[in-house]
């Protein structure tokens, strides 16, 4: 599969990232003292707390034609705050990237249930640790570390589903987190030793891109 000079340019200062980002700081879910955590101003609940119906959206779906995510946290599932645990279902059409990313917060174990991925993590000793997998392999990224998922089956949809250690795994999305902020262009062309044009070029390429 050929990619293109721009994809090509934004791959090698992706590369150069990952050898100089630093290891993210760790944190976990703090232990609960009672059985589950209620929202605010709420005393009573009864089953269809505990219940989440967001993903029957799902069954009998059409194939993706677009990176799409659906997260089950304790934003979208607040019975989940205080459980430690939390859950992503990831489609992905052929071709497609989700970019690299971290979860501060918390190991991801993916579950690939139809297609195939490419999937990898860096350590905190810039080792990239890659695999393919097939439908049925399961892969773990551990907690804080940059990694990706790639669709290379150019017409083949892969479906998958993380599951969370915390009901809060917050999200690092490195090209949005660089190139979508407000810092400074020259300061980005020297960490990348490029120039201003080249960053501004990215930048604009980056708006709008999905991010998981």
């Amino acid at each position: 599969m050929a990619l293109r000079p721009s994809t090509n340019l934004f791959l090698t200062l992706m590369l150069n990232l990952l050898a100089i980002f630093p290891p993210m700081a760790m944190a976990s879910d703090a232990d609960i003292l009672t059985d589950f955590n209620l929202p605010p101003n709420v005393s009573n609940v009864d089953a269809t707390f505990f219940t989440y119906t967001a993903a029957r959206s799902l069954v009998g779906a059409q194939p993706p034609t677009a990176l799409n995510f659906l997260f089950a946290d304790k934003t979208s599932f607040p019975a989940l705050d205080g459980q430690g645990v939390s859950l992503a279902v990831l489609r992905m059409p052929g071709g497609a990237v989700n970019p690299p990313h971290s979860h501060p917060r918390a190991t991801e174990l993916l579950l690939l249930i139809s297609g195939y991925l490419e999937v990898g993590f860096i350590d905190s000793t810039n080792k990239l640790f890659n695999q393919t997998l097939n439908a049925g392999d399961m892969y773990v990224f551990p907690k804080g570390l940059v990694h990706y998922q790639f669709n290379y089956a150019p017409d083949v949809p892969a479906i998958s589903v993380s599951a969370f250690g915390s009901a809060n795994p917050g999200l690092v999305s490195i090209p949005s987190n660089l190139f979508q902020t407000d810092i400074e262009d020259r300061i980005l062309a020297w960490s990348f030793k490029t120039d201003i044009p080249t960053i501004q070029r990215i930048k604009a390429s980056v708006q709008g891109s999905p991010q998981a």
